[in-house]
This record gives C-alpha cells, structure tokens and sequence, in this order.
C-alpha cells in the first residue's frame, strides 16, 4: 500500500533526508540508483540573462565533492556538486555512487511571455505551470491551453496552474497574455512547453537467485526497480506470475517471494510486477524461463524397523527406502527374493519413503530389496534378510514309561516338544507346579527329562516352552505311578467262639501296599481255593466250610499286575474225635509239642489237673473272659512285616506260661478245659521266661475236652450254654522248673 502524493516543499527537510536513507520502498538492483538534478529557481525554462543554479544528488545525504557534468553529452569535467548555468541545453550528472541522471532540458528564452513548468516532475506528481511576462505589470488576463485547448477549469486571472498526476506523455502547453499600454492594446502567446515527466520508477527487473536451481531445492525470486530520492517515501507494492498464474500471496510489499521447492514440473515463464497505490502506476518487468536441473538418484539404501532380532510374528514391519541424491519426483518400490511382483510402490517428492507390512508371519521370512528412480533408470539397494521370530507355541508333553504301566523304580522320560518357535528354546518341567529341572534346545526342536519313579512321582506333570517371547505351558498330563504289591499277610478267623466241622473259616489276605486293583489266591497245600478282588485296595477274605480234611498248610498270594507275591504258610492241625475234638493251632512250631520235653510237660499238666480235681482243686478264680476262653485258634498273631516268617524260633525257646482250668466237682461228666500260653523267646537265656516283649504277642495252645451226648447222633459236642466255669491256676509246669 502506496502513501498519497505530496509536493516536495510540504515534506520537511529532515523526514525527506530520512526517507531517503530508511525508505523500505527504495530498492537496489545490480546497477547503482541515478543521480537527479535540481534547480533553484525550480523552473526549466526562464528568461536570457538569469542564472540557474543545477545540484546533483544521489540518495545520500551528503553532498558531492566531485560529480560528473555533462552539457549536450559533451563532458565538463568534474566538478562541485552544484554548478550555475546560463545557457540553454541538455545537463546531466553522475556521482561516484550512482549511475547517469535522467538528462535535463534547461531553456533561457529572449521572449516577451514564457510559459514555466516545476522541477523535477515524477510520474503521478502534481506540476505548476506558470505563464511570466517580461513587464508582468502590464499583463491583465492570462489564458493556458493544453494541446491547443483552452483549459477553462482555472480562473483568467490566475498567474499559476497546477495540473494533478500528470504522465509521460507528448502533451503541450502554452499561454496566452492579454497586454495592455498607453499606446496599444495586443496580446502575447508563450513557446509551447512539453513538461518533462521522470519515471517514478523503473521497469522491474525479476531476479532469479540461483539462476539455474536444483530440482528439490528452494528458488529466490526479487523483483527489482528503485524510487528517486525525493520520492523515495512512496511505498510500492509487487505480484510475482509464473505464465498467466498468480503465486502466492499475490500483493505484497516485499520485492522478494521465495519458492521452498522448484520441480521440474514447475517450468514456465516468470515475470513480476511493480505498482504505487497512489499514484496507481502499474510496471511489468520481462518475462523470464527458469530452467530446473534434476539429479540422478544414488545411494539407494533399505532399513528395516524393527532392526534385526526383534522382529516378532505378529508384529508390523517397515521397510524404509532411501536415497542419498535425487531430485524430483522419486518412484520406488519394495520387492522380495523369490517374488515377481513388486509388495508395494510409491511416487513422491522426497529423498525417502517407507512400506508397513502388517502381521508378519513365518512366510515373510526371505531376503528383501528396493529400487528408486527418477526417470534416470532404477537403482537397488543392497538385500536384507528378514527373519521373524516366532514365540514358543504350546508345548506338547510326552511321558515315555517302559511298560504300559509306570511302576515304582521305572526310569521315565518326558517329552517336551513346542511345534513352533524359534531357538534357542529353555524347557522347564513340572510336578504338580513345583518345577523338577529344565532343559535347553539350542537348535529348536523338544527336549527330554528323565526321572526315576517313586510312589510320590503320581500326579500331574505339565511343561513350559520359553524362548524369550512369553512362556507357554502345555496341557497337563495325569501319570499314575503302580506300586508292586508287598508280601501278603494271611490271618485265619474262626467263625464263633468254638469252631466244629461245617463251620466257616475266614482266611483273610492283605498287602501293606501295592497299587490297587488287587486279586488274592487262596491255597490249601498249594491247591487255589479261590479269589477275591479288591479294586480300591486294602485286603480280601475267603470262607472256608471246615471239615477233616482241612488241616494242613494254608496261604495266600497277591497280584496287581506286576507279579504275585505270596506269603508265609498257616497250618491248620484239624482232629475231627466222636465225643470231643482238639485242635492243636501252631504257626511254624507244631513240632514243638511233639518234642520230648514237650511230651513230658503235657503229662505233668494232665497228672495236674487230675490230682486237682480229686481233691477239690483250688478255688476258682472266676469266670474265664471271651479272650480267655475261645475257640479253636491258629497262627495268631501275625507279623506286619510280610517277609518276615511269622514263626521263626525253635521249639526249645518256647515256654509255657500259668495254666488256667474250669473245674465243676459236682459232676461226674466234667469238660476240662486247660489253656497254656506259650512265649516266644530269643536266643537269651538270660531273659525272664515270663517277661513279655512289647513288640510280641505270646503264642496262645488251647485245648479242649468236651462232654458228647448220646443224643449227639451226629458226635457234635454238646455245650450248655448255663454251665458255669471257673478259672484256676494249675500247677506250675515242669517248664517253670
């Protein structure tokens, strides 16, 4: 935005001296700005004989000490910066700072009436025309005419005019003077005048900085004229094109537009323009063809993001392509080894530009290249391989056993396989949550674990895949570990308080452990008698209906599979009599009693007992206990231990413990009934024979001798259930001695 016109003599002499040093509307251009002149009077044109004097300025301050004169283009030499004339012609000036002036017609005219114009007169400038008069005093009306027409709009009687914005134009003027004496009456016309009108400024220049840009790079445009000192307060405004097209931001008061990036496709003509708002003087300067040079593309480089090793399956790749030189609109294009059609293909104004490959998965594994090219032919960059990497996918465990069944003692191996992954893999393995060890697979692939089995290896096993991309567990695997069954226990039960023929006996068999299902084989002298399961475990019984032929040896065997185990024999000594029966129960000592000493303590006992009873014998003790009267009995008791024989002393360190008899005088048909217990010593013979081992039980002989009655036809024994008996200590026995 331009500021209004003003008449130099209305701008103070300080401010116009600013302007012309400060004024952001003057510019400079390769060609220093030219020097104008001044005259003082400011007229081009006054009579013969006047003087005038002409200064040289440039847009400094200071005067000149030494300028350049020239009169009719003939040099004068140098000179002080004003100089005084008095004759008609051409003047011109230069300074050391500034080119030639504009060249001033200056006139000194012998006529009576001369028409004046001001000086200097710029573009848009207002100019005073003043019609003068050698005897001005004589001079009563005064006409101005404008390419000989009257310019009727100022007063007849005005001695000045001024004509608003003129322009460089070829009009004339003149005046006319009404002149009027004692003696005549005529009128007087001035010379035609042509006012000399300066250009305000010069055609604009377009500078192009640099002169042949690189493609890619930014371009300096400068449109570049300049405002004469006296009018360098006068703002200007420019507007850069590029053919017939406005660039942004159109007008402006900066001379200068700067392109951030030149194409080639930006080829064309430029040209700008210059303008003052007030005035409005418009100026083009010539047009100009910019020509762009573009750069081949070099150095074409691939990186890859995520860098190497961290790539997981799953995850985005980005493929970034670039190049180190290139210009213009660059094409490239990603390819894989292996694959004919490119995996993607951009265009763009840039030095590099980048390809997302979403979920990358095993597949996408290979060698990858890119090309770049700006019509100057592709160039590849070198190959990269790219390998995922996989995280660990569920593991699958195995429990290798060396039979169909695991058993206590078995060496197993377990299996720990993930079918995805990439190595190294670290394996570790599980009972019941707590880890039993691990193992590595450098190479990928399973490992193996060995573990050698106990009864407390039964349970759930599980393993966990782990390669530093999150662990995985596989499914839990059940392993039941069998236990072989130990040596069974046979325990032989009577089935009341006194056992006859056809009674049941009770052979009952368990294991102290062994895995179940459990069957047990019941033997009579090495012939089954039967079986029994037992499918949770524990023990099993068989029923036995007595008869005579039932004594002998008895024993049982235990099988879950991994082998029977049998266990100590039970004999069964079983005498079927007619009036009585008895029955002599040992485990492993029947001899004992067979023995000498054995015979000869049962006849002192029954010398005993008869002597007892013919004397009355001593006084009852009471009534006999169920433990202390009982049925037949055998093999009792029975060791925990299974391999371990339940009878395993000799007779000889058998002794025989207070005897205990049931006396009833009253009766002729009395029962006796006489009981010895027996203990079992060690080899010492320093021990107590009536000390008992608290971890033995005294093996208990029973006999009995039983009334039979003549109704009996069967020869079952008879037994009143009222009958009364009574305990009494025998004599002691000749063992005690």
């Amino acid at each position: 935005m331009g500021f209004p016109c003003h008449r130099r003599d209305q701008v103070p002499v300080l401010l116009w001296l600013l302007l012309l040093i400060l004024a952001p509307g003057r510019e400079q251009s390769g060609t220093p700005p030219k020097a104008f002149l001044l005259l003082e009077p400011p007229w081009s044109r006054t009579f013969k004989g006047e003087k005038v004097n002409l200064t040289c300025k440039d847009g400094h301050s200071r005067a000149q000490r030494y300028v350049s004169w020239y009169y009719n283009r003939i040099p004068l030499g140098s000179r002080p910066g004003t100089i005084q004339i008095d004759k008609s012609g051409y003047y011109i000036c230069k300074t050391p700072r500034s080119s030639f002036s504009d060249p001033v017609r200056v006139e000194f005219l012998s006529d009576w009436l001369i028409l004046q114009a001001s000086h200097p007169v710029f573009e848009g400038d207002d100019v005073t025309l003043r019609c003068q008069g050698k005897e001005e005093e004589d001079i009563y009306e005064k006409t101005y005419y404008k390419n000989k027409e009257e310019m009727r709009q100022w007063s007849q009687y005005q001695s000045e005019v001024r004509i608003h914005s003129v322009s460089r134009d070829n009009s004339e003027y003149y005046c006319t003077a009404s002149v009027e004496t004692l003696w005549s009456l005529w009128i007087e016309t001035s010379k035609p005048l042509k006012i000399q009108v300066q250009e305000l400024f010069p055609k604009p220049v377009l500078r192009v900085r640099p002169s042949q840009p690189i493609e890619g790079n930014p371009v300096n445009l400068k449109c570049e004229t300049w405002l004469p000192p006296p009018r360098s307060y006068i703002w200007l405004q420019f507007c850069f094109f590029r053919e017939d097209k406005v660039l942004e931001p159109g007008w402006s008061n900066s001379s200068e537009l700067q392109i951030p990036t030149m194409w080639s496709e930006d080829l064309g003509f430029y040209w700008c323009q210059a303008k003052t708002v007030t005035p409005n003087i418009i100026k083009e300067s010539l047009r100009s063809q910019i020509h762009v040079q573009r750069i081949p593309v070099s150095d074409v480089n691939l990186e890859i993001q995520p860098p190497e090793g961290q790539l997981i399956e799953g995850g985005d790749m980005v493929l970034i392509c670039s190049v180190a030189k290139g210009t213009g609109t660059i094409a490239f294009s990603w390819h894989r080894e292996g694959t004919e059609r490119s995996l993607g293909r951009k265009m763009i104004r840039a030095m590099s530009a980048e390809l997302r490959i979403a979920a990358v998965r095993e597949q996408d594994a290979g060698r990858y290249y890119c090309s770049a090219d700006n019509i100057q032919g592709p160039i590849l960059s070198k190959r990269i391989r790219v390998t995922p990497r996989i995280p660990a996918s569920h593991p699958i465990l195995t429990v290798k056993t060396p039979r169909a069944l695991a058993v206590v003692g078995d060496m197993v191996e377990l299996c720990c396989e993930a079918q995805r992954g990439s190595p190294p893999i670290l394996y570790r393995y599980y009972h019941e949550d707590v880890i039993l060890g691990t193992n590595s697979a450098p190479s990928g692939g399973g490992a193996s674990f060995n573990l050698c089995l106990t009864a407390e290896h039964s349970g759930n096993y599980a393993c966990e895949a782990d390669n530093n991309l999150g662990a995985q567990r596989s499914k839990a695997v059940m392993l039941s570990i069998t236990v072989p069954v130990s040596r069974p226990v046979l325990a032989l039960n009577p089935a009341g308080p006194q056992a006859v023929v056809g009674d049941l006996l009770e052979l009952h068999c368990e294991v102290q452990r062994g895995s179940p299902p459990i069957l047990y084989w019941f033997y009579h002298e090495d012939i089954i008698l039967g079986n029994t399961s037992a499918p949770s475990g524990g023990g099993a019984s068989f029923n036995l209906s007595l008869t005579t032929e039932h004594s002998g040896n008895y024993s049982c065997g235990a099988d879950n599979g991994l082998g029977v185990q049998r266990s100590y024999m039970v004999t069964l000594n079983f005498t079927g009599l007619s009036t009585s029966k008895v029955i002599h129960i040992t485990v492993g000592v029947i001899g004992c009693l067979l023995s000498v000493p054995g015979l000869a303590a049962t006849a002192y006992l029954v010398s005993y007992f008869r002597t007892q009873r013919k004397s009355g014998g001593p006084p009852a003790t009471g009534t006999p206990s169920p433990k202390e009267h009982q049925g037949p009995s055998w093999s009792g008791p029975f060791s925990t231990d299974p391999y371990k024989p339940p009878h395993s002393e000799p007779p000889a360190m058998m002794e025989l413990q207070p005897v205990y008899s049931n006396v009833n005088p009253g009766d002729d048909n009395l029962v006796y009934s006489q009981i010895w217990s027996s203990q079992q010593t060690s080899g010492n013979p320093a021990r107590s024979p009536r000390t008992h081992r608290k971890d033995e039980e005294p093996a208990v002989i029973y006999s009995e001798l039983k009334k039979a009655q003549p109704e009996d036809t069967a020869g079952q024994a008879y037994e009143d259930p009222a009958e009364n008996y009574e305990n009494l200590p025998c004599a002691p026995s000749a063992l005690d001695r």
